[in-house]
């Protein structure tokens, strides 16, 4: 059952939605009952003219996402997921190629002669990245918000790491200050800034300096991997460190510069009250003029 569509405008994965277009998306939901929910998602894009920064590619992936949280809100009712894939569900595969491993493990990351870095690719390694994160991540898996990228980390045939970007917080003031954006500018390229959502070493890989040598490469590679996805280069990576659970030091090894601590309010809150864990922002420029490309 849908709740009133209000009238002033609502905002998922970065974007607002007017009553109009909520009024608009249930119509078509109304008008393809059979239709599945990409299907769906690549309807309301091509009605809402809902497109990444290159003005082609359908922004679909954040379109289901948002869609999703329409459901969950009341604004609008979704058909039942045809497959399980984890569409806003949990994740319950569980595989021997996730099991913890036992094996020689060395004591410094230096001693990792064919540590290598991979795009996630295909829907076994996107199986395989979703169990990880689901088994041993303190948050458990969740489809990453908007455009993004996942990677697995190998040596010596072992999984040693999993990481994944996706879309960047809409706002909070530390980072802000640290642009120098303003509203309108933050509007227009918040795209430019990629959210480092996930990273986990896997139980029982114990190997020093392991983690910050791994942010080291991914940090490299990331803006070439996005601009052959997504047809645009991000210029800044944000990441939130929950504390006191971890200190962010591979961040730090790594050198991210710490801007300062959340206060907690979440992504939604309202009341000013703090419902959530603090979070400490570390953020890495991916290139020397971010903030000229950030503040345009």
């Amino acid at each position: 059952m849908t709740t009133p569509v209000r009238d002033d405008p609502v905002r998922y994965c970065g974007r607002e939605f007017t009553a109009a277009e909520i009024t608009a998306i249930r119509d078509l939901l109304e008008s393809a009952p059979q239709a599945h929910r990409t299907l769906l998602s690549q309807m309301v894009c091509q009605t809402l003219d809902w497109r990444g920064p290159d003005g082609q590619r359908l922004k679909q992936m954040s379109c289901r996402v948002a869609m999703l949280r329409m459901q969950d809100d009341g604004l609008i009712q979704l058909p039942p997921p045809r497959r399980r894939n984890g569409n806003g569900q949990p994740s319950l595969r569980r595989t021997p190629q996730a099991e913890p491993e036992t094996w020689p493990v060395p004591a410094s990351a230096g001693a990792l002669t064919d540590l290598c870095l991979e795009p996630v690719a295909g829907r076994e390694q996107s199986h395989l990245w979703n169990e990880y994160i689901d088994r041993y991540h303190y948050l458990g898996y969740q489809p990453l918000r908007g455009d993004q990228l996942r990677y697995i980390a190998r040596a010596n045939g072992h999984v040693v790491a999993v990481l994944g970007f996706g879309a960047a917080v809409w706002k909070t003031a530390p980072r802000d200050r640290f642009i120098g954006w303003s509203v309108e500018q933050r509007k227009r390229q918040l795209h430019l800034v990629v959210n480092n959502a996930r990273f986990l070493i896997p139980p029982l890989v114990h190997c020093k300096n392991l983690a910050s040598r791994i942010l080291g490469m991914a940090i490299r590679r990331l803006a070439g991997d996005w601009q052959v996805r997504y047809g645009y280069r991000p210029v800044l990576v944000e990441t939130f460190v929950q504390i006191p659970r971890f200190r962010g030091t591979c961040y730090q090894a790594a050198n991210w510069t710490y801007l300062g601590d959340t206060q907690g309010r979440g992504r939604l809150e309202q009341d000013h009250e703090a419902k959530v864990p603090k979070k400490a922002i570390w953020v890495y420029p991916l290139t020397k003029d971010f903030r000229l490309q950030l503040c345009r």
